[in-house]
């Protein structure tokens, strides 16, 4: 029988419980030391990635410092584990475990045990030398951190006359760095040279630091070639990238797709008559940033309740035409897809965007025009050139310019953005300053025409007007017309009638689109009763063989005498409730009268029910027309190139010679064209062979002077006319001429025979007159159908 000593057996236990865990803790305390020097090292070398502030070294360094006692502590450590096993090895060599040979516990099962000593003292040993180099490294780091601060604390403000607003945006950085989280995110961290760096590698107020460590600059790659534009067959894409969650986005999509073979019919014809011309495909961003949350979104909730339709209707037809022309798009109705498409660094938008803007042009509105300017920072004015604004009404020059319209009164809450004002696209082409963007209606096929003829109703009249508030004070108008016609309204209710609709009235509530354009191809009359005002629908009438009656306004709407215009950034005067219609339509499918004069409006009814008309549509609200003008702005309007300054007025000496004008008097000497004997044309679009320059009555704009004469204003040619020979051309004399900020010039005080030339070429404006001046205009010929372009546009 064998026996076992007691307390040998208890120390048996003892190993054999302590020894795994021990090996455990060994490994952690091998991973730890390896983490820590990995953390450690990697500090040295963190702040020099690219991106990086070079003010962190500091940071990682002193938090290794702090860390130094920690593995000196766990060197320590080390030692009296080993030391403890020890003394546990020279008990065990002390300890009679066994007996006899057939012991039931045999030594050779603690062997290993032994080599677990070897171990530990082998790690105890490398952890000390591990010590002694981390403490060298943290002690070249330290020195290496102490220059670096010697430098940031000897940086001094430069006085380079290149860069003259350095030291005002130090000074601004001292106080109001904190001011927004995206300083720190560039790596200002509040000392006098993160405010240079940042001033100087992130934005460009101040020069580059010499010290300033900077890769040298590696030849890049040539350029890909860019993707050819193809005209698309499908706009199932297009639904998917306008997305879901809104009623306004549902509305779209369903317009897009009731119209989508009349798209694709469009696109083809339009890629005839190109004929194969090569089109670079561009990267666009469309937000629509009355859409947003932040903006409000008034819009999506009223779609379904008789809201506003005709900026919706617009910008599901600006996506369709930039889509079919074979564009690379992205949509966007939320900030936050707004500020990750673009790049926005965090924070609350001081700073420029984090990389280069990836898009060719953003087409947006007034919202998002406001909401890019907040987050894009100094970006904003660098790319603001690539921005197209969708402006219902138009922009003028005078409220564009904000230095101006501070000046002279024009400032209003919706203008004052220096861009250049054809940047601004219209609904209707009622501002020749800005660009004419429009909207399509649908068009008829010869079947459906003979149709809509044989299927009229002479005495039935429908009223233009989805809001019950439109209707009201209108029931003297309403009586005379209930004499002769049957009068069918399509004005919103949820439960009761409106009380401002006539019993009289057979009133459909509001009606899906198709459904309304039903009542359309019935009704021989669509009468409006003053508002809402330039909107789709009077179109969509004549396109169905309606006559439109509208009220003409006396004295004429605008911002200084009406409250739906106050604000807006336009002096214009609509004299009727849709001017297009009126000037461009006329009769006799759009009939204008005095609604105060009973006798009047009584006899255009009798007259409209004996007139036969026959559905029309303008070519530039056809599909096609949208395509083609729209191309024809991709094209050839670009903003980012600056054009030369207007020339100031200079003295000239008898020796000196002015090179001969390229404007030539026209055969019957009643204005300038550009002479075909001129030396090589300008690079210009339009091009000049279409530029008139005629001369202004006192009370005319050059708007109201081009359109007498068949043209349209066109004020990229007011650089060809803004010179003193030109007044001489016109036998105009000027005893003096002077050069001043004024968006009617330049023009001629004719009374005192001073002339005057513009100074600032974002005030060249075909809108406003003044008695005392006849103005300079520049007109061109047009595009029948198509007043946008001219003859030689395309």
């Amino acid at each position: 029988m064998i026996t076992v000593n007691a307390d040998g057996k208890i120390m048996v236990r003892r190993c054999l419980v302590t020894l795994r865990p021990f090996r455990i803790f060994v490994l952690g305390i091998g991973f730890f030391t390896l983490c820590f020097l990995m953390t450690s090292l990697g500090g040295q070398f963190s702040a020099k990635r690219l991106g990086d502030s070079p003010f962190t070294i500091r940071t990682e360094v002193m938090g290794a410092l702090e860390s130094r006692g920690l593995l000196r502590r766990m060197s320590d450590m080390l030692e009296m584990l080993m030391k403890r096993m020890d003394i546990l090895a020279r008990l065990e060599n002390s300890t009679d475990f066994h007996r006899g040979e057939e012991a039931r516990f045999p030594l050779d099962r603690f062997q290993p045990a032994a080599g677990l000593m070897e171990r530990i003292q082998a790690i105890a040993q490398n952890v000390s030398d591990i010590a002694i180099k981390v403490d060298q490294i943290l002690r070249n780091s330290l020195l290496n951190g102490k220059v670096m601060e010697g430098r940031r604390d000897q940086c001094e403000v430069p006085r380079d006359p290149k860069y003259p607003d350095c030291a005002g945006k130090v000074e601004w950085m001292r106080a109001r760095w904190t001011s927004d989280p995206c300083y720190a995110f560039f790596g200002v961290d509040g000392t006098e040279c993160s405010f240079l760096i940042y001033l100087s590698e992130v934005e460009w107020f101040c020069p580059p630091l010499p010290w300033r460590n900077r890769t040298v600059a590696v030849p890049s790659p040539p350029p890909k070639p860019r993707a050819q534009a193809a005209f698309r067959r499908d706009l199932a894409r297009l639904l998917e990238l306008i997305g879901t969650g809104k009623e306004s986005l549902s509305f779209m999509k369903k317009r897009i797709r009731h119209l989508a073979q009349q798209w694709l019919r469009a696109a083809r014809r339009l890629e005839q008559k190109l004929a194969g011309r090569q089109r670079h495909q561009k990267h666009i961003l469309i937000h629509i940033g009355f859409l947003t949350e932040e903006s409000g979104d008034v819009f999506s909730p009223r779609v379904l309740k008789g809201g506003p339709l005709g900026e919706m209707v617009q910008w599901a037809d600006i996506l369709a035409a930039l889509f079919m022309l074979g564009h690379s798009l992205r949509v966007t109705v939320s900030l936050k897809e707004l500020q990750s498409h673009l790049g926005v660094p965090p924070g609350r938008g001081n700073c420029p965007l984090t990389s280069p803007l990836p898009f060719d042009l953003i087409y947006t509105d007034y919202h998002g025009l406001q909401q890019m300017k907040q987050h894009m920072g100094l970006s904003f004015k660098k790319y603001r050139c690539r921005v197209r604004v969708i402006d219902t009404f138009g922009t003028e020059p005078a409220y564009n310019h904000e230095e101006y319209a501070t000046l002279r009164g024009y400032r209003t809450n919706w203008g004052y953005w220096n861009l250049q004002p054809a940047q601004f696209m219209t609904m209707f082409p009622h501002t020749p300053d800005n660009s004419f963007m429009g909207f399509v209606s649908e068009e008829l096929n010869q079947t459906e025409r003979q149709l809509i003829k044989a299927n009229k109703v002479s005495s039935m009249a429908v009223v233009y007007g989805k809001e019950a508030s439109i209707w009201k004070g209108k029931e003297k108008f309403l009586a005379i017309l209930n004499k002769y016609m049957e009068i069918h309204g399509t004005v919103y209710y949820e439960t009761q009638r409106p009380p401002e609709v006539p019993a009289f009235v057979k009133n459909h509530g509001l009606l899906p689109q198709h459904e309304f354009q039903q009542l359309l191809r019935k009704a021989k009359l669509f009468i409006g009763f003053g508002f809402p005002y330039e909107g789709p629908a009077p179109l969509e009438a004549i396109a169905n063989g309606c006559v439109f009656l509208q009220a003409r306004f006396q004295p004429p709407h605008s911002s200084l005498n009406h409250e739906f215009f106050r604000g807006k950034p336009t002096s214009r005067e609509v004299s009727s409730q849709h001017p297009y219609a009126e000037d461009f339509i006329g009769k006799p499918h759009v009939w204008t009268v005095d609604y105060n004069n009973s006798e009047e409006f009584e006899a255009a009814i009798k007259t409209i029910m004996r007139t036969q008309v026959d559905p029309y549509l303008p070519y530039e609200y056809t599909c096609e027309g949208m395509l083609e003008r729209i191309h024809a702005y991709i094209q050839h309007q670009d903003f980012c190139t600056a054009s030369p300054a207007p020339p100031s007025p200079k003295t000239k000496s008898p020796a000196m010679q002015s090179p001969p004008s390229p404007l030539a008097l026209s055969p019957n000497a009643t204005h300038l064209v550009w002479s075909p004997r001129a030396g090589g044309a300008p690079q210009a679009w339009p091009p000049v062979g279409s530029l008139q320059v005629w001369l202004s009555e006192p009370q005319h704009t050059c708007t109201e002077t081009c359109r007498r004469r068949g043209l349209v204003c066109e004020p990229t040619f007011f650089r060809f006319l803004n010179k003193e020979e030109v007044f001489l051309q016109l036998s105009v004399a000027c005893d003096s001429t002077e050069s001043e900020m004024n968006h009617l010039y330049p023009a001629v005080a004719q009374d005192v025979r001073e002339c005057y030339l513009q100074k600032e070429p974002l005030l060249f404006s075909c809108a406003g007159y003044n008695t005392k001046y006849r103005r300079l205009c520049p007109c061109r010929d047009f595009l029948p159908g198509q007043v946008a372009l001219c003859r030689d546009c395309l």
